[in-house]
């Protein structure tokens, strides 16, 4: 999911990130999919984190996406 969403027009990335119920669900896709690639201790610990905290990690991904155009700590 993680690449799908990065391979995203930047406008469309925007806009899921901006629908709280839609934030949440794509934070915990591109979360969870990229502590399935990756495997790490920090990758598990955040996928972890976005389960009750993902709306919270979304808005700081909307600004993430914006400046970096990736998510925070997904690349």
């Amino acid at each position: 999911m993680k690449k799908w969403f990065n391979s995203l027009p930047r406008i469309v990335q925007m806009i899921l990130l901006f629908i709280p119920g839609v934030n949440w669900i794509m934070e915990l896709g591109v979360r969870w999919s990229h502590f399935a690639e990756k495997k790490g201790l920090f990758s598990l610990l955040l996928a972890i984190l976005t389960i009750p905290g993902g709306v919270l990690f979304g808005w700081l991904d909307v600004i993430w996406c914006l400046l970096f155009k990736h998510l925070f700590l997904a690349r």
